[in-house]
Order: C-alpha cells, then sequence, then structure tokens
C-alpha cells in the first residue's frame, strides 16, 4: 500500500456542494479533477446537470465531462476504464486524483472492479428497443426471465435501461449477466481517502435541490431540453433523457405534464436521487463525514493528505 500514489474521492448527494469544494482543493493541492457523474458525460446538457460554467472549467479542468453526444450510453465499465487512463495521467503528471460527483454505482465500480461484460452492440441495442416497441417491455422481461431468472428477479419490467442490457449480454456473449458477474476485475491499485459530503439533517439539502432547480428553470432549463426535444434522434428511454429534471421537462414538453407538474415531479425525483445517494453513503466502508458548506472541509482534506504522504 505504501507504494501505491493517492487518489481522493469527494462523494455526496446532488446540490451537497462537491463541485466547490473539489475547485477550492485545487488552490491547495496539485490536483486533476475526474468527475464522476453519469449525467455530466453529455454535450449540451448543461443547465440541468449542473455543470460546472465556462469559467469554473477554465479555472478548475474537469475530466469525463462533455465526453458524449445525448444519443449514445455509457456504462460503469466505460467510466472505470475512462478514469483509470484520467487518473494514470494524473499522476504522471505529478498531480494527486480528485473524482468528483454523485454516481455511487461509479465510485464502486471503481473502487471494486467489474465483472468481464461485453461491451455495448448499437446493432443488438436497436432490435431490442424495435422488439420493445412492437411486443413491450413485459414481454422481454419475460424473454430475460427464461435464461437468467436471477436477473429478471432483481430488474423492474419498468427499467428498459438495464433490461436493455441483461439482454443485450445475453446475446452478445452467449452467457447470462448472473454467470459473468460471479467474478470481478482486480481493485483499484490506489491509496484512496474517500470524503462524503453529507447533511446531518435532510430538509438542508431539501432546501438547496428546491433552490438549485429553481435557479435551473430561471437559467434557461426549458430552452436547453426544447433544443434537444427537436432534434428528432432523441427519445425518453436513453440513459441521457432519462436524467432527474431532463425526464419530467421532457414529458412537460410532449405535452404529458403540465408546467407546475414538471416543477413538483424534478424536484421530487431529484430529492429521491439525493434520499439514494445518501442511503449508499451510510453503507459506505471507510467514509469520512464532512459537512455541507463547513469551511474546514477543505482543512481537514489537507491535513489527511499530508498525514498519509
Amino acid at each position: 500500500m505504501d507504494n501505491l500514489p493517492l487518489a481522493i474521492f469527494i462523494m455526496g448527494p446532488t446540490a451537497s456542494g462537491k463541485t466547490d469544494l473539489a475547485i477550492e482543493l485545487l488552490q491547495h493541492l496539485p490536483c486533476e479533477i475526474i468527475s464522476v457523474d453519469s449525467a455530466l458525460v453529455y454535450k449540451g446538457m448543461d443547465i440541468g446537470t449542473a455543470k460546472p460554467t465556462a469559467e469554473e472549467l477554465a479555472q478548475a479542468p474537469h475530466q469525463l465531462i462533455d465526453i458524449l453526444d445525448p444519443s449514445e450510453t455509457y456504462s460503469a465499465a466505460d467510466f472505470r476504464r475512462d478514469a483509470m487512463v484520467a487518473m494514470q495521467q494524473a499522476v504522471a503528471a505529478g498531480k494527486i486524483p480528485v473524482l468528483v460527483g454523485g454516481t455511487m454505482l461509479y465510485f464502486k465500480a471503481l473502487l471494486e472492479g467489474l465483472s468481464p461484460l461485453p461491451s455495448a452492440d448499437s446493432d443488438v441495442r436497436k432490435q431490442i428497443e424495435q422488439e420493445a416497441q412492437d411486443l413491450g417491455w413485459q414481454a422481454l422481461h419475460d424473454m430475460l426471465r427464461q435464461v437468467d431468472p436471477i436477473s429478471a428477479e432483481r430488474i423492474h419490467p419498468n427499467d428498459p435501461q438495464r433490461l436493455t442490457r441483461a439482454l443485450e449480454v445475453y446475446r452478445i456473449s452467449g452467457k447470462t449477466m448472473t454467470e459473468l458477474t460471479a467474478t470481478k476485475a482486480p481493485p483499484l491499485p490506489y491509496k484512496v481517502l474517500q470524503f462524503a459530503i453529507m447533511a446531518d439533517d435532510r430538509k438542508v439539502i431539501h432546501q438547496r435541490i428546491e433552490l438549485r432547480f429553481n435557479k435551473m428553470l430561471e437559467a434557461g432549463f426549458e430552452q436547453e431540453v426544447q433544443t434537444l426535444y427537436h432534434r428528432g434522434d432523441l427519445h425518453p428511454d436513453l440513459p441521457s433523457i432519462r436524467s432527474v429534471g431532463y425526464r419530467q421537462m421532457w414529458q412537460y414538453l410532449a405535452g404529458e405534464l403540465s408546467y407546475d407538474e414538471m416543477v413538483y415531479r424534478g424536484i421530487v425525483a431529484t430529492r429521491q436521487l439525493a434520499k439514494r445517494q445518501m442511503t449508499w453513503l451510510r453503507g459506505w466502508p471507510e467514509v469520512i463525514p464532512l459537512l455541507p458548506g463547513d469551511r474546514q472541509n477543505v482543512d481537514k482534506i489537507v491535513q489527511l493528505v499530508g498525514e498519509i504522504k
């Protein structure tokens, strides 16, 4: 362990102030920020993802932001591959990789490794999506249950993203996801300091979420999603459009929700996301808790880095 390079994780629920903390940390340590966010990877999705501003990115460049078109998919395996490269490059440049975000599955994949699942195949995915349109997702779930009942038990019929992936894995490899996930890749070869911004009172996060959502609306969130909506090649089953906030705005633009319903559901969905993130973090091993907005957070991180180095 003594010979391994150091990496820092800054985790936390949405709207907890992770980005601000990471940018402030750059003023004290030689760091390279790597985004750990399944929505920030998409180009043209800036307001609704609370993507760092151009000024912030000029001051503190982030890796793994704006790397995909919203029509594309991005898996935990894709993230692990890209993050490992970014981390190696940071260490080679004499910097500490600082991984910042709230996509807990990505953090888990990075820490523990992943099973050797096949890469996505666009042709297979298109075939599955066409079958879903013709037969319905319940029929595809029944297909999955026949070949992989364990995965079918875990995946809900109304979860097209995971259902598609499970069927895709089987059709590409001839093996079920259950079989392939029995073994994992080696764990992360770094000494990792793991921090999580967690409020004692969930009302604090709820207030921050509502405030941020309203600021997004004022900043032109509706216009941002309209641009995506009118492209013609995107649909609500894509991971990008299923992102919190985007899904509700898409439904509003499609005439499925009123404006007030969209706002209410967007805020509720964001709160539910924050709750899931907090659930992950409460059971997370070796995590060091930080309070939102605490001015001593940076000092705590710098002090622990000094003790390790």
